[in-house]
C-alpha cells in the first residue's frame, strides 16, 4: 500500500490532503474522498483513508483549513469550524476541490466516486451531495445533517446513508426528521441509521479525552457503521 501527501489548491489556499491506495493492483478503481472531523485532518482520518485502501479503493484525506492545520483543543477547532462553515459556498467548494483532485488521479475511475466524513466531514459530505457533485453515494458519521442550503428538487445524485448517534447531543432528534424531510422532498434516495447508546464522536477513539460527555467512543457502533458503509459501497459501486 502506498500513502503519500498531496496537494491541491482552493483559490490562493494551498491545501495537503492524504492519499492511500494498492500500488500492486493495476487499472482504475472507484475513488473514496474522506473529510475530517472539525479538528483537521489527523490520525483518525489518516487511518480510514489507510483502511480503504486495503479494500481497493483510492481514498484522499481531504484538507478542510490549509496547509495541514490540526488543532488539539476543542473551542479553536470550533471557532476555526464555524468560520469556514459559515460560507456555504466556500464550504462545499472546500470539498469539491479535493473530490475534483482525486477524481483526476490515473488510478480513479472518475464515473465511480463517493465521499465519508467524520462530524464536520459528514457534513461536508452531505453539502457536495445537496450541490449536487458527481458522486455515487455519500455516508455521514456522526455529521451535523443542518444546512443554510436544502438540496432543491431533484438536484441530488448521490444516494445517501447517514449513521448517527440516537443520543448525540449535537445533532438532536429534530435535525434527523428535518433531514429525513428535506431529503425526501429533494427526491434523494437516502436511509438514516440511528445508533442506541452513541453520543457525537462515536468512531473516535480519542473522543473522550476531551472531557465532554456528548462526545465519546462507541466500538460497537464504530464496527457497525464502517459495515454498513462496506455494504452501501458494494451496492452503488455494483
Amino acid at each position: 500500500m502506498k500513502t503519500e501527501t498531496l496537494e491541491y489548491k482552493d483559490g490562493d489556499v494551498n491545501l495537503r490532503g492524504y492519499l492511500g491506495y494498492d500500488d500492486q493492483k493495476s487499472g482504475k478503481r472507484p475513488g473514496i474522498l474522506v473529510m475530517p472531523e472539525a479538528f483537521g485532518l489527523g490520525p483518525q482520518v489518516r487511518g480510514r483513508v489507510e483502511r480503504l485502501a486495503q479494500l481497493g479503493y483510492v481514498a484522499l484525506g481531504g484538507d478542510p483549513y490549509g496547509d495541514g492545520r490540526e488543532f488539539d483543543n476543542l473551542p479553536d477547532a470550533i471557532k476555526v469550524a464555524t468560520e469556514l462553515m459559515g460560507k456555504p459556498e466556500n464550504f462545499r467548494r472546500r470539498a469539491r476541490v479535493a473530490l475534483d483532485k482525486l477524481a483526476s488521479l490515473p488510478q480513479v475511475d472518475s464515473s465511480r466516486l463517493a465521499a465519508i466524513g467524520y462530524c464536520m466531514g459528514g457534513t461536508f459530505c452531505l453539502e457536495l451531495a445537496r450541490a449536487g457533485a458527481p458522486l455515487r453515494g455519500i455516508v455521514s458519521f456522526h455529521g451535523g445533517l443542518g444546512t443554510q442550503a436544502p438540496a432543491a428538487a431533484g438536484q441530488v445524485k448521490a444516494r445517501i446513508l447517514v449513521c448517527t448517534g440516537a443520543d448525540d447531543p449535537f445533532v438532536p432528534t429534530a435535525q434527523v426528521t428535518a433531514a429525513a424531510e428535506e431529503f425526501t422532498k429533494a427526491g434523494a434516495d437516502w436511509q438514516i441509521i440511528s445508533y442506541g447508546g452513541a453520543v457525537h464522536s462515536f468512531t473516535n477513539p480519542d473522543a473522550g479525552r476531551l472531557g465532554n460527555p456528548g462526545l465519546a467512543y462507541n466500538k460497537l457502533v464504530d464496527e457497525r457503521s464502517w459495515s454498513a458503509m462496506k455494504s452501501f459501497f458494494e451496492e452503488i459501486f455494483a
